[in-house]
Formats: C-alpha cells, sequence, structure tokens
C-alpha cells in the first residue's frame, strides 16, 4: 500500500511540475493508463518521450479525493479495506423481481398440472402420458429459469421450497400413471389425497412468500 501511494505521488508531482509551455508541445499519440485492482482507465498522453496523467483522472481510478492547500495539492485515498467492500457489494434482501416472475411461472404449470391429474380420477377421463410428460418439461424449464434468477439471500433460501414442490408434483403425477396402468379406473378413495393436498399447500404457501417479498419456511413443502 505504501509503495502504491508513493507511485501515485510521484506520478501527481510529475503532473504538478510539468512545464508551462508543455501545451504548446505537440503530444504523442494517447495511449490509456489503468491501475490493477480499479475499474476504469485514463487517458495517457505522451510529450517528449514522457508520459503524463490528469490528476483528476487519477483520482476518480483511485476513488481518491483531491484537496488544495495554498500551492500544494493533495490527493488522498480510500482505506484499503473500503476499496474491497466496494468490489463487492452485499446482496439486497428480500425476494428479487425476476425470480418471483420465474416462481409464479413455475407455480402455474404446477397447478394446471395438479388439477387435471385431479380432475382425471374424480372424473375418470384419463390423461395422456404426452400430456403429463410436455408438462413435465415445461415445469423443469422454469425451476431452471428460477434458480438462474434467484440473487438475493432470500431467493436462495426459497428456491429448495420451489424445487420440493416440483419433486412432489412429480411424485403426484408419477403415482396416478402407475394406478392408470394397473386399472382403467381409479377409485377417488385409494388416490393418495394427502399428496395432493401438500402440493397444493406447498403452492399456496409459497405464493404468500412472492406476494410478501420476504422468504419465510413453508412447512408443506418440506
Amino acid at each position: 500500500m505504501k509503495m502504491r501511494i508513493a507511485v501515485l505521488a510521484a506520478i501527481s508531482t510529475a503532473l504538478l511540475m510539468m512545464p508551462a509551455d508543455v501545451n504548446s508541445q505537440t503530444p504523442q499519440k494517447a495511449s490509456t493508463f489503468t491501475i490493477a485492482g480499479h475499474e476504469g482507465e485514463a487517458q495517457l498522453i505522451k510529450v517528449n518521450g514522457k508520459s503524463y496523467v490528469e490528476i483528476e483522472a487519477l483520482a476518480r481510478l483511485t476513488q481518491g479525493t483531491l484537496s488544495f492547500k495554498a500551492n500544494q495539492t493533495i490527493l488522498t485515498l480510500p482505506p484499503a479495506d473500503s476499496v474491497g467492500q466496494a468490489a463487492v457489494p452485499h446482496p439486497k434482501a428480500g425476494l428479487s423481481t425476476a425470480f418471483i416472475q420465474a416462481s409464479i411461472e413455475e407455480l402455474s404449470v404446477i397447478r394446471e398440472w395438479r388439477v387435471a391429474i385431479v380432475n382425471a380420477v374424480q372424473n375418470n377421463t384419463p390423461l395422456g402420458e404426452e400430456w403429463i410428460s410436455s408438462h413435465h418439461r415445461l415445469a423443469d424449464k422454469n425451476l431452471a429459469l428460477a434458480s438462474a434468477a434467484a440473487s438475493t439471500d432470500d431467493d436462495h433460501s426459497a428456491f429448495p421450497l420451489l424445487t420440493s414442490e416440483f419433486n412432489n408434483m412429480q411424485k403426484l403425477s408419477d403415482l396416478y400413471l402407475a394406478m392408470r396402468k394397473e386399472a382403467s379406473f381409479i377409485s377417488p378413495d385409494h388416490f393418495d389425497t394427502s399428496l395432493e393436498q401438500q402440493v397444493l399447500s406447498c403452492a399456496q404457501g409459497f405464493v404468500s412468500i412472492t406476494e410478501n417479498h420476504v422468504f419465510q419456511d413453508q412447512a408443506a413443502c418440506h
């Protein structure tokens, strides 16, 4: 850190001690000047074989501040730890808008999937495997999109609940297909309504999370 300050001070001194007629001399082609570990760049101008950077640009690159006292120009650099903290922002609290939208899309597909199976059992109207497979693929895709959209701590805490909802819906769907293969008629009394109720309760609890934009654990999703 001391070496970096010394280098920057030397650059600043060189800028302040530029000859008065430097502007009258012909500058060579400008290149860029960067500082390792800092974002941004500044123009580096070579005049008569020497390189110069504006003091203001140097202060901007180092996130420093300039002050003036009598005939002195002072460049104050921020503490090293504050620079590191600025480079790594803390995740925002609450559920992000992108994650909420992706989760709602996932729950919408799962709801249609669940309702179709429940109606098929109650009304004895068989569902085709292709229809079920298409909803499985869509729900799987939406779950991946929700995972990609997760950006906050609350998003990452809520995602396992959404995954559990998908897995339970898959179990319910597999149960229906297995019973359908064994018999042409499925009695509603023999269908696992507790699993179906769990899927429904988890979805309702997750919707309340998205409405409040704050994560709250949902027992029905476990």
